[in-house]
């Protein structure tokens, strides 16, 4: 008899194990579908964004005047348009840093810090 309880079980764990292989191919493969499916859309909003595109005005013309017409009716000030050139640099504009000079004043090695303990 106890070869019998040991057949049972053993085929009972290998079920477990093989119901435990089969959800986990079902969850990678809803995973993977759940991406491609994210990715897709991704770059289709990208697309549509126009990502890399560079305007000359940042705000477009119909979102300026909503905006307007959004403070004119509450009495709040409307500020002017900024001219383009006054706006902030792009980062291939931005000055790039100067490079160090004076590494001798940053001196961080060991003889250093235990000569000004001391």
């Amino acid at each position: 008899m106890p070869s019998e309880e040991f057949e049972s079980a053993a085929s009972a764990f290998r079920r477990t194990g093989e119901d435990a292989v089969t959800h986990a191919r079902r969850v990678t493969g809803n995973a993977k579908a759940r991406s491609r499916r994210h990715h897709s859309e991704n770059v289709e909003l990208l697309k549509r964004s126009g990502r890399g595109a560079k305007s000359g005005d940042p705000t477009p013309g119909t979102l300026r005047a909503a905006a307007e017409r959004f403070r004119r009716a509450r009495g709040l000030p409307v500020p002017g348009v900024p001219d383009p050139a006054d706006s902030v640099p792009s980062r291939s504009q931005s000055s790039a840093r100067a490079p160090r000079t004076g590494d001798e004043d940053e001196d961080f090695s060991q003889m250093r810090i235990m000569k000004r303990d001391a």
